[in-house]
């Protein structure tokens, strides 16, 4: 469960709103504010720990996408799965009007608003997660049945490894 000392978050508040196990881990965030620096600082495999990007389809509006740290998004397969002809991600000032978050603090949950969250299906390959839970330097550790049921998450392949890797 959440640890008293850290500062509950509208996330975690939706996380105890269903009913939902998780576990609230700080870390320090790196200069480039990314998963990867979050996952290093937390000795956390890149593979569990997701980032959440903000993005405007052309026919459906905004939407999230959550991916493993390292990979990028492929944003073809997020149209696809989306049923848009093309996905862009926002403008940073667009992330914090939108969501109430900032980046490399944003979280699927408890945000200004709900916008449809697609995860990317190796995600429930994983026995625990851990994704942004609202703030930099705070992460949520859950399990990811748990993460989808409280986005109403849908599953698809929208990750690829780098180019560069």
């Amino acid at each position: 469960m959440g640890q008293k000392t850290l500062k509950k978050t509208q996330a975690a508040r939706r996380l105890e709103s269903l009913g939902l196990t998780y576990e609230l881990v700080p870390y320090e965030p790196g200069p480039l504010l990314s998963a990867v620096e979050a996952a290093d600082s937390l000795n956390l495999p890149q593979d569990i720990v997701y980032k959440t990007l903000l993005l405007r389809g052309d026919r459906h509006g905004l939407l999230e996408a959550c991916l493993p740290a390292a990979e990028e998004l492929d944003l073809k397969a997020l149209a696809k799965a989306t049923g848009d002809k093309s996905v862009a991600l926002t403008t940073v000032k667009e992330l914090t009007a939108l969501t109430g978050y900032l980046r490399g603090g944003c979280s699927p949950l408890g945000g200004l608003k709900d916008f449809p969250v697609y995860l990317d299906e190796a995600i429930m390959t994983k026995d625990k997660i851990a994704i942004n839970a609202g703030a930099r330097g705070l992460m949520f550790l859950l399990r990811p049945q748990d993460l989808l049921r409280a986005t109403q998450g849908i599953l698809a392949p929208i990750a690829k490894k780098p180019l560069n890797k």
